[in-house]
């Protein structure tokens, strides 16, 4: 999928077309500050089914939701220096036990994680964003 949106309602189109297609509980997000990572989660946690209240895990590392599919964990890894301490959050302990696990900024793990996840880049152009999934 690649997509642009020109406005924040178009996230859900893009969440629309995601949805169908998650086969992995691992979905990695890329994109520069400001990009919309932390707006599309917020679009497909809710879609998941969730009443809980989406905020950026930028200072807690991780977030907790709760879902009718079961937990869905949104991780922040903007901080975090080395995959050291990832492994010292329990990232392994979180992935075994979830229906889905967004990480943003994953790039320090990203070459540890088990096979099968999903990435989504997101770009920010100044008046539109360019989105990819895979």
């Amino acid at each position: 999928m690649n997509k642009k949106l020109h406005n924040i309602e178009q996230w859900q189109e893009v969440v629309d077309e995601i949805l169908p297609k998650l086969r992995h509980n691992i979905l990695l997000l890329k994109g520069n500050l400001g990009a919309g990572k932390t707006t599309f989660t917020k679009f497909l946690i809710k879609n998941l089914g969730s009443a809980d209240e989406v905020s950026s895990p930028t200072y807690t590392l991780v977030n907790e939701y709760d879902s009718p599919k079961g937990k869905i964990f949104h991780f922040d890894f903007y901080r975090l220096k080395n995959a050291e301490e990832v492994l010292d959050i329990g990232i392994e302990e979180y992935l075994n036990h979830s229906f889905l696990c967004i990480i943003e900024w994953p790039e320090i793990y990203e070459n540890q994680l088990p096979a099968g996840f999903h990435e989504m880049k997101i770009k920010n152009n100044g008046d539109f964003r360019e989105v990819s999934f895979e």
